[in-house]
């Protein structure tokens, strides 16, 4: 067993973790972060994406012990105060998924991307996410949910951008990495 000390949503934790434990099982199982599903177990769907110390990782590809010293933030963790973080709120807004399962990690490697490119352009956002698979939504409603979440994340009054008239579809699917 190895100790690990790790902050998770912003609450520091010290556990005992078996070294082949993996990041997204002791956020599950032993921290009970349940918002951040078990896609693939590959590294190849993104469905577990999470935030390590600032930027995105896909939790199946992680050992909880290489997250030792790290912070970790969720899905769950980006809430504040009762109000949905400007991402989440956009991805209902714009009604970003189906099924939901991809949801979580497409959020996080949404706002990921938003650190490098506060203003991506929908090829951008394709590109941005192509490690986030979806079988459900036709990426559609997902790319313009990210560009609607960087406007309210940079403040800008919420409203449509231009070239992106509600209802009407935007581009193609995601690139294939």
């Amino acid at each position: 067993m190895s100790r690990i000390t790790v902050t998770v949503d912003g609450v520091a934790y010290e556990e005992e973790v078996e070294p082949r434990l993996l990041l997204v099982h002791f956020l599950r199982d032993r921290l009970g972060r349940t918002g951040t599903p078990i896609g693939c177990d590959t590294g190849n769907c993104g469905s577990c994406t999470v935030m390590l110390d600032g930027r995105s990782a896909k939790s199946c590809s992680v050992l909880a012990v290489q997250a030792d010293g790290s912070d970790v933030v969720t899905v769950e963790g980006l809430a504040s105060g009762g109000e949905l973080h400007p991402m989440q709120r956009a991805f209902h807004e714009e009604h970003a998924l189906q099924c939901g399962y991809c949801t979580p990690g497409m959020i996080m490697a949404a706002i990921d991307l938003l650190q490098d490119d506060p203003d991506p352009s929908e090829e951008a956002v394709r590109q941005g996410l192509e490690g986030n698979l979806c079988r459900c939504t036709g990426y559609c409603t997902i790319v313009r949910a990210v560009r609607r979440g960087a406007r309210a994340m940079s403040g800008e009054p919420p409203g449509e951008a231009a070239g992106e008239a509600a209802g009407e579809p935007v581009g193609e699917g995601v690139a294939a990495p």
